[in-house]
């Protein structure tokens, strides 16, 4: 006697088999983040729909110019997305609107707006990274050492891959290319610009 499934049990097993492949998706290997807020424009704006991977970090630490998805550190039920500026042991100055990492300014085709608020030196701390938003002065990142400060490691969620909603601003997002050569400015180790 052969046993025939019926169209209905063929139904709750493709439903039930998709569901667990999207929960495998969501736990280990990416997860969906909506934009809420306006820190990170013109790069991402408001509802907007995120792809997030979460396995890169696992091989590898976050990139300077990525975008991150992490844990607000005082409140880790909150998510925040910043770019990534420096890793640890590079040193951040902001000053007269422009953004140094380790004494190499910037080009930053990407912002909103001129950086307003200026930092001193500033050294990354070992197992974290400097972030800040896209829309420079309307966003709460680590220039905020009392609420944000350097992101730890274990706070960050993963990598924004991709843009998928609403369908007409669908993007693979790309890390800038820093490797081009920018205005230098040697320091001596206390930040002191040298002659």
């Amino acid at each position: 006697m052969e046993f025939k499934k019926s169209e209905l049990q063929d139904l709750i097993e493709s439903i039930a088999g998709s569901v667990i492949t999207i929960l495998f998706i969501m736990v280990f290997l990416g997860q969906s983040f909506m934009v809420k807020g306006s820190s990170m424009e013109p790069t991402f704006y408001e509802g907007q729909r995120l792809l997030v991977d979460k396995i890169t970090y696992r091989v590898r630490p976050p990139q300077v110019g990525e975008v991150v998805v992490f844990k607000y550190p005082r409140d880790p039920k909150k998510k925040f997305i910043k770019r990534v500026i420096a890793i640890e042991g590079d040193y951040v100055y902001i000053n007269d609107t422009k953004v140094q990492v380790n004494g190499i300014t910037l080009d930053e085709p990407y912002i909103n707006e001129p950086t307003e608020d200026g930092i001193e030196w500033t050294r990354v701390p070992d197992d974290t990274i400097f972030v800040l938003g896209d829309n420079r002065n309307h966003s709460m990142d680590s220039r905020d050492t009392r609420n944000v400060g350097c992101v730890p490691m274990e706070n960050i969620v993963g990598r924004a891959l991709v843009i998928y909603w609403p369908p007409k601003a669908v993007k693979v997002l790309k890390k800038p290319d820093y490797n081009k050569a920018y205005e230098f400015v040697e320091y001596d180790n206390y930040g002191v610009a040298a002659e």
